[in-house]
């Protein structure tokens, strides 16, 4: 498989500025195949510690933290060499080795020259008592579930990826039905790199559904590890969550996880989720202005899942209903349309993203999206009618000052109209990609 991480991961390690990098990210996104991939590939050898299932390592760091002695027990038990600049050595399942993490600041400061690299799921690396996360002293990579974009790589169509990315047009309209077949592929396997690869080895539906929910079930298992006595209440939050996105008004309603909910119910257990990378949560904009930080409701909010796919076996929709025809982008009011939308360009860390509704209105505009200079209002249409009233009244009645173009992303072809463009959902990313480069191409001038 190949990841877009990876020409991250080769910048780190040719930097003169690099320190011990953590690759966060939720379980099961692939963050040890990625590792070993890369060290494979660009160090003489690797060195690899597994703190969660290796005995020596359990009390690595638990002696002192000095880089030379915990480099001389490593070869001591693994019996490989270690060479600055040669060797990748990898901690995974970091949080499962006390003073593990604290341990990076030590390797920063006394031993530069080693090349380390640190693994573990959300759930351990933040939710660790007792540890002091080495602020300053690390570089930091998120790796999330697969795009679709390396989804297609995964299934042999690079050059249809190529095609995306370039947002060529035409090319992309001729291939449209190659696209929504892909698609709608990538809707019921989703970015789980193990359920991506056995879709690639076999296309077997029911093989699918079932690595989905052994890692749904991974997820709760960790939940009741590490969550204490807010277990119950993020569980309820997080199997409520296909219900509120198959709402008209998707914002997240704390009614809906139980009768009379309230904030101060269950906003732990919100942020446990966001922390641990198992949700998104995306506020209203009060004000559709730059920088949208600066306006964001932290009162209204959406909740959407990290992966399309795990939406999916979360709601137990069918196969049929979203392999054999288009029912997938119209079924629960969209639901699965939005949560890939924001699968596909939440990883960008250089956007803001929001969504913008009114409380006495009907107008919803369901993302707000900051690039470097442009904030891009974002319809997505999932049915056959694709007139876009609330886009429209947005840009040009409620807001013709701001200068705004609308993009509506739905399984029409390209057009631009003026005041907005629409294009076809799969084009997403390559969309988005090719206006952060034309904005960093005119900073350049």
């Amino acid at each position: 498989m190949k990841r877009t991480l990876y020409n991250q991961l080769v910048e780190w390690k040719n930097s003169p500025a690099r320190k011990p990098l953590i690759l966060e990210g939720a379980r099961q996104v692939g963050k040890t195949w990625l590792m070993k991939e890369f060290g494979k590939n660009k160090y003489e050898n690797m060195v690899y510690v597994n703190c969660a299932d290796e005995d020596f390592a359990k009390s690595l760091f638990l002696r002192d933290l000095k880089p030379d002695r915990i480099l001389r027990d490593i070869v001591a038990n693994t019996r490989q060499r270690i060479e600055p600049g040669n060797t990748l050595l990898i901690f995974d399942e970091i949080q499962e080795a006390p003073n593990g993490i604290t341990s990076l600041k030590y390797f920063c400061e006394d031993a530069p020259e080693q090349h380390v690299i640190a693994a573990g799921s959300l759930l351990g690396v933040i939710h660790h008592p007792g540890e002091s996360y080495p602020v300053g002293k690390v570089n930091i990579l998120r790796l999330y579930p697969m795009s679709f974009e390396e989804f297609l790589w995964a299934r042999g169509y690079e050059k249809l990826a190529e095609i995306l990315k370039a947002c060529e047009w035409e090319s992309i309209e001729v291939l449209q039905s190659t696209l929504e077949d892909l698609l709608r592929q990538y809707f019921y396997v989703g970015g789980m790199p193990e359920a991506v690869l056995d879709w690639t080895t076999h296309e077997d539906v029911l093989n699918i559904r079932e690595i989905q929910n052994r890692i749904i079930n991974s997820y709760a298992n960790d939940i009741s590890k590490h969550a204490g006595a807010e277990a119950e209440r993020i569980r309820m939050v997080w199997n409520s969550i296909p219900a509120q996105l198959a709402k008209d008004n998707k914002k997240f309603i704390y009614g809906a996880v139980k009768k009379g909910g309230r904030a101060k119910d269950f906003e732990v257990a919100i942020q446990w989720l966001v922390d641990a990378g198992l949700v998104h949560k995306i506020y209203r904009s009060k004000s559709p202005e730059m920088p949208l930080k600066f306006y964001e409701d932290f009162n209204a909010f959406k909740l959407f899942l990290l992966d399309v796919g795990l939406l999916g076996a979360l709601t137990n929709a069918s196969p049929a209903q979203m392999i054999v025809n288009n029912d997938v982008f119209k079924e629960f009011k969209g639901a699965f349309t939005e949560n890939y939308v924001l699968q596909q360009i939440v990883p960008d860390r250089s956007l803001s993203i929001c969504y913008f509704s009114k409380d006495n209105s009907k107008i919803e505009i369901d993302f707000l999206v900051q690039t470097y200079s442009r904030l891009i209002p974002i319809e997505v249409k999932a049915e056959e009618n694709v007139k876009s009233k609330s886009l429209r009244q947005f840009i040009t009645i409620d807001h013709p000052d701001k200068n705004l173009k609308g993009l509506r992303c739905s399984m029409k072809p390209y057009i631009d109209q003026g005041w907005m463009e629409n294009i076809p959902l799969y084009s997403i990313l390559g969309y988005i990609n090719k206006q952060l480069e034309k904005e960093k191409n005119a900073f350049k001038v």
